[in-house]
C-alpha cells in the first residue's frame, strides 16, 4: 500500500522551529505538529499566562487545519503539553471554548514539560480531512 504524504504550511501560523512541517496530510488525516502560543505576526508568545498561550496555539492549529482542508470540528485527537500541571484548569477552559461540538476530541494532557521558547503550553492535533 502506497502512502501519499503532503506537507501543509501557512503564514497564518508560526513557521516550524526545526526540521518538521507545520502539518502533514496522509491517508485522510491531518497531523498537526505541536503549536506554541506564538503570534505569527510578531513571532513572540501571545501572552504570559497558560490560557493566553493555549488560545493562540489553538488559533494556530485552526489556521493550519483550514489550510489543509479540514477544521477544528474534525479534530479527533489532541495532546496538551504544559510546563506546569497546575495550569490544567485554565488551559482546559480555553480548550472547552474551542471544541464545542457534541463529540469532543480524544485527548491527553500532562505537565512537567520543558517547552521551546519558554512557552507554558504546546498543543498538537490529529484531524480527519
Amino acid at each position: 500500500m502506497s502512502v501519499v504524504m503532503e506537507g501543509v504550511a501557512t503564514s497564518q501560523a508560526p513557521a516550524a522551529l526545526g526540521a518538521y512541517s507545520q502539518a502533514v496530510k496522509a491517508n485522510g488525516f491531518v497531523f498537526v505538529s505541536g503549536q506554541l502560543g506564538i503570534d505569527p505576526a510578531t513571532g513572540e508568545l501571545a501572552g504570559e499566562t497558560a490560557g493566553e498561550q493555549a488560545a493562540q496555539a489553538l488559533k494556530n492549529i485552526k489556521h493550519i487545519l483550514d489550510t489543509a482542508g479540514s477544521g477544528l470540528e474534525r479534530v479527533c485527537r489532541a495532546t496538551i503539553y504544559m510546563k506546569n500541571v497546575d495550569d490544567f484548569h485554565e488551559v482546559d477552559a480555553v480548550y472547552a471554548q474551542t471544541f464545542t461540538g457534541s463529540v469532543k476530541p480524544a485527548r491527553v494532557a500532562f505537565g512537567g514539560n520543558n517547552i521551546p521558547k519558554g512557552a507554558l503550553v504546546e498543543i498538537d492535533a490529529i484531524a480527519v480531512l
